[in-house]
């Protein structure tokens, strides 16, 4: 794809939905955000939220969850899924803060990246969320989606992904074409039964021409 079509595209999103919010999850601070995006992988943010307040409650900083007991914090996130991983990466995340990074959430992607649980989806979401900071492009499984249906990337590997949508979209829109493709997803192109038909982008979209042919 041409980077004339993708702007066109980014410009119909960002028209489609306004950014009255600039993020999912319910944070208040940079351990938050960190902790809250981790536990978000494989479900979805709804339940990620309903247990936050449980969790911040009972564990509101690094230095409260770093010594937290593993069975006590898994009783809590049980909801959101592989919580006996989850619950391992987030007490072994807060305890990285608090013995290389003095409590504070790192604002660098090589810092972030040596964090148990954190990935580069993970890390470009808090950077954003957190410091409005754009490394990158945060590939989560909704923008995995629509950039394969769309025509901005033939990959499957979110690595790749994420450097095809670098190379479409200026830096100033990284953050933008993620939350915009993760409404989209959400609101218009699910898995299933992708609303071709109304959406705004089935006459740039390749999934929908194909649609269409079919």
């Amino acid at each position: 794809m041409d980077s004339d079509t993708a702007f066109l595209i980014y410009s119909r999103l960002n028209d489609r939905y306004p950014h009255t919010e600039t993020h999912f999850l319910d944070f208040e601070d940079p351990f938050q955000c960190l902790i809250l995006t981790i536990l978000s992988a494989q479900t979805t943010d709804a339940t990620v939220n309903l247990v936050a307040p449980s969790l911040f409650a009972r564990f509101p900083t690094p230095e409260s969850l770093a010594s937290a007991d593993l069975e006590e914090v898994e009783r809590i996130i049980h909801r959101t899924g592989f919580y006996h991983a989850k619950a391992r990466h987030i007490i072994g995340a807060s305890r990285a803060l608090v013995e290389r990074f003095s409590g504070r959430v790192p604002a660098t992607m090589d810092e972030l990246l040596t964090i148990p649980g954190v990935g580069r989806k993970t890390a470009n979401i808090v950077l954003n969320h957190s410091f409005g900071i754009d490394e990158g492009v945060a590939v989560d499984t909704h923008v995995r989606r629509l950039a394969q249906r769309i025509g901005f990337s033939d990959s499957a590997n979110p690595d790749k992904i994420e450097q095809d949508l670098i190379e479409l979209f200026p830096r100033s829109h990284w953050g933008g074409i993620t939350y915009l493709l993760i409404r989209h997803g959400r609101e218009v192109c699910p898995a299933r039964k992708p609303q071709c038909k109304t959406c705004v982008l089935r006459d740039l979209c390749r999934f929908a021409s194909l649609e269409e042919e079919g």
